[in-house]
């Protein structure tokens, strides 16, 4: 025998349903319940401060002593007295130096002899190679060839007797070669002494030697006293020992 059960008695009919009410139910509890805030409330009391008396305070006058100001200014007038001319000036009238056409120009002859003619002496100089009397130096004779072998021996024997090693520059290990240049003038004196080398020390000593040369007889072009330029190298080098 088959049995047939009440559709209203079925439970389970609806149970989707609700299973759907109550997870919504569930949602919405824990949503409020995530976002309700409370908040912590105290009571404020509000108490009125009454003053029964009222103190005032003295404040103390304070006298300043200030200065007197200082007086108006006085206001100077002066009286301007005219006075009229009474003497009479005279004016001075300027000429003009300009030249105008119709002035005369008035025709000087100047001579020969009213010009003075001052004579200047030049100081001509000639090359030691090229000179027609080389300068003579004290001792030596002969003819030109002579006089200037003559003259570079002397100046060997001269570097030779003077010359006299500077102690600072040994100690400085100062050594080189200098050119000396001078000039024997057409007085047969030794002028212009210059010199040019690795170190003012050597550049002095060259120097205090060249200006130890005795006066000359002056060197002659054309029979004419004239300065003669010269040059010569001198070595400075230590020995080793």
């Amino acid at each position: 025998m088959e049995l047939k059960k009440n559709p209203k008695a079925n439970v389970g009919r609806n149970s989707s349903l609700y299973f759907a009410v109550g997870l919504n139910v569930m949602l919405l509890l824990t949503y409020i319940g995530l976002e309700h805030k409370t908040y912590e409330t105290e009571g404020t009391k509000i108490d009125l401060l009454m003053l029964d008396e009222q103190f005032d305070e003295d404040i103390p006058i304070t006298t300043i002593n200030l200065p007197p100001p200082p007086p108006p200014k006085q206001v100077v007038t002066q009286a301007i007295t005219i006075v009229e001319d009474v003497v009479d000036v005279e004016e001075t009238v300027i000429e003009s130096t300009e030249i105008g056409q119709d002035d005369v120009i008035e025709d000087q002859v100047v001579s020969v002899e009213d010009v003075e003619v001052e004579e200047v002496e030049e100081d001509i100089q000639v090359p030691f190679a090229v000179i027609e009397r080389v300068p003579q130096f004290p001792g030596c004779k002969g003819n030109n060839d002579e006089l200037r072998a003559c003259f570079q021996a002397k100046m060997q024997e001269h570097l030779q007797k003077n010359f006299r090693y500077p102690d600072a520059a040994a100690e400085l290990n100062i050594q080189g070669r200098v050119f000396v240049f001078f000039l024997i003038d057409k007085h047969g004196n030794v002028t212009k002494i210059k010199s040019r080398g690795p170190d003012q020390l050597l550049e002095t000593e060259a120097e205090r030697i060249m200006s130890l040369l005795p006066k000359m007889i002056p060197g002659k072009q054309r029979n004419k006293s004239v300065g003669v330029p010269y040059s010569i190298p001198i070595n400075f080098k230590l020995r080793q020992q």
